[in-house]
C-alpha cells in the first residue's frame, strides 16, 4: 500500500524536504537521493550525525548518483530549489528568515553536532505548511522534539517505521511524542519521493 492521497498532494505543494537519520540511515539516504528527480523544485536539506570527513565520502558516492546539485551547507548559504544541502559537521544548521543558512558552534544536543532538532525546529519557523520531514534509523531520540515543532506548525512529519528501521529509537520517539503524522514503511516512503 502506497501513501495516501492527502499525502501526495502536501508532497507534490511542499518546497521543503528535510531528512533527518543518524546510525542506520546511510543507506536508506543513499537510495532516497538517488530517487528524485531532476525537475523536483524543492529544497532538500539532510541532517544526519557524522564525523567530519563524513562529506568527502557521501559527496562521491551520492553526487555520482543524483540528478541534482548536492553541496555541504556553508554559513550564510542562500537555500535554492533543486539543491541537496549536507549539514556540516561539528556546526549545528539553522534556517533563517532572509531564506539562507548560519552555522551555530552552540552546544551538542543528544551527543551531536548537528542535531537534527535544531534545524528542525528553525525551519518550522521559517517554512510552516511548506514543509516536509522524515526522520530515519538513529539510536538516540534527535529529531523528535523538532518533528512535533514541525506538526504544531503545520508542517507534513513522517517517521520511518520502527520496525523497518535499522535502529528503532529515533522513529518511535517521534512517534510516542505526537511528532510524527505519519508512519511509512521504507518503500512507501520510496514512492512518495517518486512521485511527481
Amino acid at each position: 500500500m502506497g501513501p495516501d492521497k492527502n499525502l501526495l498532494d502536501r508532497w507534490r505543494t511542499t518546497e521543503l524536504l528535510l531528512l533527518g537519520g543518524s546510525a542506520g540511515s546511510f543507506k536508506l539516504l543513499f537510495q532516497m537521493v538517488k530517487l528524485l528527480p531532476d525537475d523536483l523544485d524543492k529544497t532538500v536539506i539532510i541532517v544526519i550525525h557524522r564525523k567530519r570527513n563524513f562529506f568527502s565520502e557521501i559527496a562521491k558516492l551520492f553526487a555520482e548518483n543524483t540528478r541534482i546539485s548536492l553541496r555541504e551547507i556553508e554559513d550564510k548559504d542562500v537555500l535554492k530549489k533543486n539543491t541537496i544541502y549536507i549539514a556540516p559537521a561539528n556546526y549545528h544548521t539553522l534556517i533563517e528568515k532572509g531564506g539562507y543558512f548560519s552555522l551555530d558552534v552552540s552546544e551538542a544536543v543528544w551527543y551531536s553536532k548537528p542535531s537534527i532538532d535544531v534545524t528542525f525546529e528553525s525551519a518550522a519557523e521559517v517554512y510552516h505548511d511548506r514543509c516536509m520531514a522524515i526522520l530515519l534509523s538513529g539510536a538516540n531520540q534527535d529529531g523528535a522534539d523538532g518533528m512535533l515543532k514541525l506538526r504544531r506548525h503545520g508542517a507534513v512529519t513522517i517517521a520511518q517505521h520502527p520496525e523497518d528501521a535499522e535502529m528503532d529509537e529515533m522513529p518511535t520517539a517521534a512517534i510516542n511524542n505526537g511528532g510524527a503524522r505519519y508512519i511509512l514503511r521504507t518503500d512507501e516512503i520510496f514512492k512518495l519521493l517518486h512521485t511527481q
